[in-house]
């Protein structure tokens, strides 16, 4: 584990005004997942005016900057989202800041994390730092919900064959997510003759039969591998034209998760042999679409992942003095995991509310986060 030198501490501390600028800066461009527009370009320019060269734009609306990549067969990658979870917010997107802590819908999932990152991409192209190793920086669209990870698999698409090591900065720095949770999502959409609810009463009902259809979805017998943890879930619910009529339409969203990827199988065979049985009534008509697939992890060179883990364990501790608990979560770290690419999802501020209007972060967070973020980078440079 390195330790980080006098000069690069001075620079954090020297930067923390600037950091705090550039957080409030992002933080008011609207960036709902595939519509990040905005704030891809934001992150392009500010690059290229600390003197970053070869920045591009994706058709996945990426911002990308290999760093010592020419001639390089391995890659290692550094991820933060740009996307938020909110597609209504205009812009300018609200932004407090209370002296203690603050305020901004998506501020600390994953704005901050991103701002820590690109604090130190400066630090690097103002130093001319060389690497072994190529390095790819990426500002990620489409992280969240029903972007379904679009921006990672397009870096994944465009790097293929060699990435070695991937980090996506994403969550608080009490934890980080080292077991890959997949998940299935679904929209349901149940068809039938309806009517009036008085004159054509024993008409079949879409409603009724979307209700019988989730309760047969709800007994599925939760798979078990080992110490795998698997759910189930019905989001939305649509459907129907008054009190008065027999619902022709009806919808919901499904979904089920699991950090096992024998657990996710067995799901999707209970799901599929589910929805095949409630095809059989004549009297409804039921789609199936698909609106997102993110892959649990597979197998993986262990000795890499493992060094990998234990030594944001160490840095995370070191920073902090708290534990930092090994989880499973759903990040872009889904993706190189699944393609047998070792992956880290790792934290770097401290704060609360995430996914509401109401999120915040803790400015006393951000110097340790500085400190964690940096040493990650920094140790292939």
């Amino acid at each position: 584990m390195m330790e980080l030198n006098q000069d690069v501490l001075r620079y954090l501390e020297d930067s923390f005004d600037e950091t705090m600028e550039l957080l409030e800066t992002l933080c008011k461009i609207p960036a709902p997942s595939h519509h990040e527009e905005k704030r891809a370009a934001f992150c392009k320019n500010w690059l290229e005016s600390i003197g970053a060269k070869g920045v591009y734009i994706d058709d996945a609306l990426n911002v990308v900057f290999p760093w010592c990549c020419e001639g390089k067969k391995e890659l290692v990658v550094f991820m933060a989202h740009t996307d938020t979870v909110f597609p209504d917010m205009t812009e300018p997107m609200p932004y407090s800041n209370d002296g203690k802590n603050v305020y901004s819908p998506g501020v600390g999932d994953d704005t901050l994390c991103l701002v820590m990152m690109l604090m130190v991409v400066k630090y690097i192209v103002e130093n001319n730092l060389q690497s072994d190793k190529g390095i790819v920086f990426v500002a990620n669209s489409c992280e969240e919900g029903l972007g379904n990870l679009k921006g990672v698999k397009k870096v994944m698409e465009a790097y293929a064959g060699r990435v070695e090591r991937f980090y996506t900065f994403d969550g608080m720095y009490d934890h980080l997510y080292s077991r890959c949770v997949g998940s299935h999502r679904y929209r349901l959409t149940l068809e039938t003759k309806g009517g009036h609810s008085f004159s054509n009463f024993g008409n079949r009902n879409a409603i009724c039969a979307a209700a019988e259809l989730i309760c047969a979805l709800s007994k599925c017998e939760i798979p078990v591998d080992g110490d795998s943890k698997t759910t189930w879930n019905v989001g939305i619910i649509e459907g129907g034209t008054s009190v008065n009529t027999i619902a022709q339409n009806a919808s919901f969203m499904y979904e089920y998760r699991s950090d096992s990827y024998k657990c996710l199988a067995k799901m999707k065979e209970f799901f599929e042999q589910t929805v095949e049985k409630a095809k059989q009534d004549p009297e409804v008509r039921i789609t199936v679409d698909v609106i997102g697939i993110r892959p649990c992890g597979e197998e993986v060179d262990e000795g890499i992942f493992n060094e990998m883990v234990e030594n944001v364990v160490k840095v995370c501790e070191k920073h902090t003095g708290i534990p930092c608990a090994k989880e499973s979560g759903s990040t872009d770290a889904n993706i190189p995991m699944s393609l047998g690419i070792p992956s880290v999802c790792v934290g770097n501020y401290m704060g609360g509310g995430v996914h509401t209007r109401e999120e915040w972060a803790e400015i006393a967070s951000i110097p340790v986060g500085l400190k964690i973020t940096a040493e990650i980078i920094l140790q292939y440079c």
